[in-house]
């Protein structure tokens, strides 16, 4: 039993077999109320979390919150990686526009193509006119880029006007201690000082 608990703990990222096996201890010898809460939780979520039917986000609901809220600006699209994306740019509080959630990025290697990202949906999206502005969020990896160049062109297939995040050196951070790539990122991304 402990050791099917370890698989099922190790399944998550980032958690190894000595870090699931702490946990696992940790619920059993001093916490099983809290075990058993975490379990009803997971079935619940499990059983009634699913992707909004518009912008592919979890929610509870057919339609999620952000997509539902009248208030949003419909012509603004920003297109992420994942839920959580959504989340951290939420916590901004600077953007204000609508949302579409990949889950994941084109990796032809993996089988990850445009069906599996609901670009064929996104496509339908652009295509309506209503969105003036598609701000491309994908990550600054090399998927992610791929990702947002393939978006670009879709976007100017129906003049849709592409941005895309900036990247480059986090607020408080020190040159010293940046990666070349990021520095590369950030001088060749620069713009205009107001």
């Amino acid at each position: 039993m402990i050791e099917k608990l370890n698989k099922a703990f190790s399944k998550l990222p980032g958690v190894g077999s000595k870090t699931a096996q702490r946990f696992i201890y940790h619920l059993l010898e001093r916490d099983r109320p809290g075990g058993l809460e975490i379990a009803k939780a997971l079935i619940d979520a499990m059983e009634n979390v699913k992707n909004c039917e518009k912008c592919r986000t979890l929610t509870e609901k057919n339609i999620c919150e952000i997509c539902s809220n009248i208030s949003r600006d419909n012509t603004q699209l920003c297109i992420v990686e994942t839920p959580s994306d959504i989340h951290v740019i939420e916590q901004s509080g600077v953007y204000t526009g609508k949302y579409f959630v990949l889950s994941g990025y084109l990796s032809p290697i993996d089988g990850i193509g445009a069906a599996e990202l609901g670009l064929n949906e996104l496509e339908e999206i652009l295509g309506s006119n209503d969105i003036s502005e598609v701000i491309l969020a994908t990550n600054a990896t090399i998927e992610g880029e791929v990702t947002a160049h393939y978006i670009h062109n879709l976007a100017q297939k129906y003049q849709v006007k592409t941005t895309r995040i900036a990247h480059g050196i986090p607020l408080g951070g020190e040159l010293e201690y940046t990666d070349i790539n990021t520095i590369a990122h950030a001088l060749s991304g620069r713009k205009d000082y107001d």
